[in-house]
């Protein structure tokens, strides 16, 4: 899956919360709502897309309910008027639990995939163009508000759709902070910096089984707290190692190298050529598997990277060198193919 630079995300906001869509709704846009349902109080949330900030036009309301065993409703409000409920009995959200809710607008209807899963698609009742605001309520925290450009599909059973490109699941990462404690209304979030997203989709070179080693590029802005950075490709089927290394000047800020000779993910930050104390345990087996496709997600925490390999988070790192912006430079190196990557 690929995705272009959009609208900078919505970071901790506070509950009731509307943000405006910059633009507006667009076909392909990706709209990703993540954050942890309540457990101590209300029994439901929605997020809503509408048209304003009064809430008299929703072209659509995604609502779910924990009462009566748990469902969702999803409708659409025209002039302060509800129109007809479409209701899922089915509730794939938990209480006291993290979640991941990602929009996606295509010209005939919205998919929603919750936690990975295609979960219900709404067809448009009013024109999706109208749209331009996002408003969540009801008993959630949430992590971040985040926009994609989707620029090609998908595979994978839980894919949005069947196409010639690398499956990326999203992964559902939520952060751990209390509450925050700015006063509810509509106001900006504390938007992160802007900055470009490039997206490379790696091509062998004529009579090659595969991209040439090592593979360099710039990371436009370098980190800072929500910048993810998304890699897919396959391992070799010798493979015995390789690395991702995400760089600042000569020092290596974050190593990642999978190892099979030795059946470890090995972690490390190597300053003034001196490597510093590897980080190897890991919460379930090795997730590299050699002759397979991979993807990996890095996501930059204000603390730590995140890391998830095939949609699934694995690990995070706290950060050894904390001028995040001076890690502007990923190397990929070792014995695998890369098809994609988005920095």
């Amino acid at each position: 899956m690929a995705f272009s630079g959009s609208q900078a995300p919505y970071l901790s906001p506070a509950i009731p919360f509307s943000g405006t869509i910059q633009g507006g709704l667009q076909d392909g846009l990706q709209i990703t709502v993540n954050g942890t349902v309540l457990s101590s109080s209300g029994s439901r949330f929605a997020v809503n897309f509408q048209t304003g900030f009064s809430g008299n036009d929703i072209a659509f309301h995604f609502n779910p309910r924990f009462e009566d065993g748990g469902y969702v409703v999803c409708n659409t409000r025209q002039n302060g008027s509800w129109g007809p409920e479409e209701r899922k009995m089915h509730m794939p959200l938990q209480k006291g639990m993290p979640f991941d809710l990602c929009f996606l607008v295509q010209s005939s209807d919205f998919k929603v995939m919750v936690n990975g899963s295609l979960f219900v698609q709404y067809f448009h009742r009013v024109p999706f163009h109208r749209v331009d605001t996002i408003s969540v309520n009801g008993s959630v925290q949430l992590s971040y508000i985040s926009f994609q450009v989707r620029l090609s599909t998908c595979t994978g059973p839980q894919g949005w759709d069947a196409g010639p490109s690398v499956a990326v699941p999203r992964p559902c990462w939520v952060d751990p902070s209390q509450s925050p404690t700015q006063p509810p209304g509509v106001r900006p979030a504390n938007p992160a910096p802007i900055t470009q997203t490039v997206i490379h989709t790696v091509q062998s070179a004529p009579g090659q089984m595969f991209s040439p080693m090592p593979f360099v590029t710039t990371i436009p802005g370098g980190l800072y707290p929500s910048k993810s950075i998304i890699l897919s490709g396959t391992v070799l089927p010798s493979a015995q190692r390789f690395h991702i290394n995400l760089c600042s000047g000569s020092h290596i800020a974050f190593h990642l190298n999978p190892r099979f000779d030795e059946n470890a993910v090995v972690r490390n930050t190597q300053i003034n050529n001196c490597w510093g104390s590897e980080e190897r345990s890991l919460p379930r087996k090795m997730p590299f598997v050699r002759g397979q496709s991979f993807s990996v997600w890095i996501l930059c925490d204000a603390h730590c990277l995140k890391v998830a390999v095939d949609g699934q988070h694995l690990f995070e790192y706290y950060h050894r060198l904390r001028n995040l912006p001076a890690i502007n430079k990923l190397e990929v190196g070792g014995d695998i193919q890369l098809t994609h990557v988005q920095t």
